[in-house]
């Protein structure tokens, strides 16, 4: 017998695989004409939803003659049709390459190149990349529109369905890339539907008569969790195609949601709209503001708070490869200042120095993870998998330190840590205080290379308007709330900070400038 026959011979009886798909038909029966997603001017009801998901896996199939073990993609905005094929294409044994559409055709064609995939799906926004690319796998291009109604409707049963497995891949989104090449996350079916299980725990938002708006790209680990969270509950999502910020607050104001998911960026953008704007839309009926993709600046805080208002705000740390880690639940918000809070449920967390030893308390360790929702490893990458474990643990490489009461906070990227003159400086305490400076809209903090330190500190700081930001006023600014040596001498004005989709500052690129 192989492992795999042995593994299944020694199950219970009452074992059933968890797959999304399945997930989704036992939802269905809950109350099949309740509609499960909205987007513009289209709905779908869980019946509706759920039948054209298995016409696609039916299709995958005998159509497009996929076999357990192939991979395809997606290079598409947010829309109905991606919650379809991330359902649909995995339960015929094809994992899901989710590829950010804003990417140019090089690089949609390295990435699905790299992933090796055998179909690529694409909406309009996306077909001038697809054009460009020249793929080494790809056998078929699925327009989201017409082609893609027609492979639906054209569906015929297949023969025989592969034995699909709770420990197959799901979906391969690809890495950002702030730190290098992008790297394909490898994400079991198991894993994101317990990572569902623990955010409705955790956030209170995610009952059957709830309702959910799903505002960030669906490419992101995260951008598809969450309004897919709501779906696997029962309950009602509805998802935008683009951010809008003073959409967001009318959706939110008069579409009766419990829980939205945010990233940053969009707080900064929400803030920035005239007071009239922000006054007419307070007061939304939420049980949840949901932070995540980057750290949330104590400042954005304080004004979140208070305009969404008291014990909805939750900030949570994650990664696509550990899945959903600490959450700093709404009570402690302004109270544990730079904080992510504690780990989820069933999640295990570890602060370890260079030896794999747990550290102290207050002292910066690399924070490990241990829990079932993490990922299975990176595509084709064995060397860097192996790496990205030790005994079972899983790293991303960040660096935190856990207080007293067993808070945890990030202190920074093990990869940002800058090493002047021997001595270790972690760049994000240094960019939330400069975020209070008041003529300082945006600000990163880099290390560079410097004949004498071997590294030292630059701020590119984005001013806020009609201000001006110079190297004297910033360290005037720092004396007394930093030691000199973690105050940047070398300070550079930008228009903007370079971002990936989740808001995450591509440091790498600021490297490049210097």
């Amino acid at each position: 017998m192989s492992g795999l026959e042995t593994k299944l011979a020694t199950l219970p009886a009452s074992y059933t695989s968890m797959t999304v798909a399945a997930g989704l038909r036992a939802t269905t029966q809950r109350n099949p004409d309740k509609v499960a997603i909205t987007q513009n001017n289209t709905s779908r009801t869980y019946r509706e939803l759920s039948d054209r998901t298995d016409r696609l896996t039916a299709a995958a199939i005998s159509k497009l003659k996929l076999n357990k073990g192939d991979n395809v993609a997606i290079v598409s905005k947010n829309s109905i049709e991606y919650v379809e094929v991330v359902c649909g294409l995995p339960e015929a044994g094809a994992a899901v390459a989710t590829v950010n559409p804003r990417l140019t055709g090089a690089e949609v064609e390295a990435i699905c190149n790299d992933a090796e995939a055998r179909i690529v799906f694409y909406d309009d926004a996306s077909a001038e990349a697809i054009e460009a690319a020249s793929f080494d796998t790809v056998e078929h291009t699925i327009h989201l529109g017409a082609e893609y109604e027609a492979l639906i409707k054209k569906a015929e049963v297949p023969d025989t369905y592969p034995e699909i497995h709770e420990w197959d891949p799901w979906t391969i989104p690809y890495t950002s890339g702030t730190t290098g090449k992008p790297k394909g996350v490898v994400l079991p079916q198991r894993s994101r539907l317990l990572a569902f299980y623990q955010m409705a725990q955790e956030f209170g938002c995610y009952g059957p008569e709830d309702r959910f708006l799903g505002t960030t790209p669906m490419n992101h680990g995260a951008g598809i969790a969450f309004p897919l969270a709501a779906i696997m509950s029962g309950g009602f999502t509805e998802i935008l195609d683009h951010f809008d910020p003073e959409l967001l607050l009318r959706k939110l104001k008069e579409g009766n949601f419990a829980g939205v998911f945010t990233v940053p960026t969009q707080h900064h953008a929400i803030f920035e709209l005239e007071q009239s704007v922000l006054d007419k839309y307070r007061g939304a009926p939420l049980k949840a503001v949901i932070s995540n993709a980057s750290a949330l600046p104590q400042h954005l805080k304080h004004k979140i708070v208070p305009y969404f208002g008291e014990g909805l705000l939750h900030e949570t740390y994650g990664s696509t490869e550990a899945g959903f880690v600490t959450n700093l639940r709404p009570p402690f918000q302004l109270e544990k200042e730079g904080c992510v809070g504690t780990p989820f449920p069933h999640t295990f967390v570890k602060l370890a120095d260079d030896d794999f030893n747990e550290v102290g308390p207050e002292e910066p360790g690399e924070l490990w993870v241990k829990s079932p929702s993490a990922f299975a490893g990176y595509w084709n990458r064995p060397e860097e998998t192996a790496a990205a474990f030790t005994e079972g643990w899983v790293t991303v490489g960040d660096v935190a330190k856990r207080d007293e009461d067993g808070f945890i906070y990030i202190v920074d990227r093990k990869k940002d840590m800058v090493i002047s003159g021997g001595v270790n400086i972690y760049p994000r305490e240094i960019e939330e205080l400069l975020f209070t400076h008041p003529a300082i809209s945006d600000v990163a903090v880099i290390g560079v290379l410097d004949e004498k330190w071997g590294e030292r500190l630059k701020a590119f700081v984005v001013p806020k308007t009609g201000e001006s930001v110079t190297a004297e006023s910033v360290v005037s600014f720092c004396d007394g709330k930093l030691s000199s040596y973690k105050v940047p001498k070398d300070v550079a004005e930008i228009d903007v900070l370079p971002r990936n989709a989740n808001g995450k500052v591509l440091k790498t690129e600021l490297r490049k400038v210097g």
